[in-house]
């Protein structure tokens, strides 16, 4: 069935950030196709949509496995009939260990997902965007402060969140010649379930335990909205939206 709405696809749409994107999608004007494992999740973030939930199609999928990365963007044009925006949220924090006590199996499991599945629906994406008319299209990667520098313990996730910036450049350069734009949000202690601990204390670098200080995950939403609202020949290559007084200018 195809639409007259912009398409979105959002990984990792039943918490955290991934819902509220989706939700903010879905409110201004989107069809959105919500991805995640578990379906339950999923349908509580269409059923937080209200009225608009109409225009949303929650799939169950494993961005780590190639074949149900296809079988997601099969459904997504056979429902909709192209893409316009991919929102690559899906992602995973393993058991905080210090780099030699790290568990091949966690560092596997950390790669699989937030690489691996971004490169994977990245690909899919690809293979729509050049295809379909019009042409082109956007993919937004959700890095991390943690893109930029690490917390204490958390290598596999930092070492991830520093290849998602290698993976935005080359998209953005290989997605050129077919019109799609690709940038990069990196956020910052956004207030969601995930950010709890930093409100209770979390690991220094100094090895103290400090508060941190969030803010609302709206402000990612209305991010996101913007880089998405920009005609392709713009693109926001890059940006940091944070917590203004969390530590990271400084950290460490």
């Amino acid at each position: 069935m195809a639409t007259t709405k912009k398409v979105a696809l959002v990984t990792g749409a039943g918490s955290g950030i991934g819902k509220h994107i989706a939700l903010a999608l879905l409110r201004n004007d989107y069809s959105v196709v919500l991805a995640g494992r578990r379906v339950a999740a999923l349908e509580e973030t269409v059923a937080a949509a209200g009225a608009s939930g109409v225009h949303a199609l929650p799939v169950s999928a494993d961005v780590s496995d190639p074949a149900s990365v296809r079988a997601l963007f099969e459904k997504t044009r056979e429902r909709f009939g192209r893409l316009d925006l991919l929102f690559n949220n899906a992602g995973i924090f393993t058991k905080s260990a210090s780099l030699e006590d790290v568990d091949f199996a966690q560092w596997k499991a950390s790669v699989d997902v937030n690489l691996s599945g971004a490169f994977l629906c990245t690909q899919e994406a690809f293979r729509i965007m050049k295809t379909q008319t019009p042409g082109g299209g956007r993919i937004i990667n959700n890095g991390s402060i943690s893109a930029h520098v690490p917390r204490p313990n958390s290598v596999a996730y930092t070492a991830t969140k520093h290849a998602i910036t290698g993976l935005t450049k080359s998209t953005s350069l290989d997605g050129r010649k077919y019109n799609i734009a690709c940038g990069q949000i990196d956020i910052g202690n956004a207030a969601t379930d995930m950010t709890e601990k930093m409100e209770k204390g979390i690991l220094q670098a100094s090895g103290q335990v400090a508060v941190e200080p969030t803010m609302s995950v709206e402000n990612v939403a209305n991010a996101v909205l913007y880089m998405a609202s920009l005609p392709l020949d713009a693109n926001v290559q890059f940006m940091t939206v944070m917590a203004t007084n969390m530590p990271f200018i400084g950290r460490g």
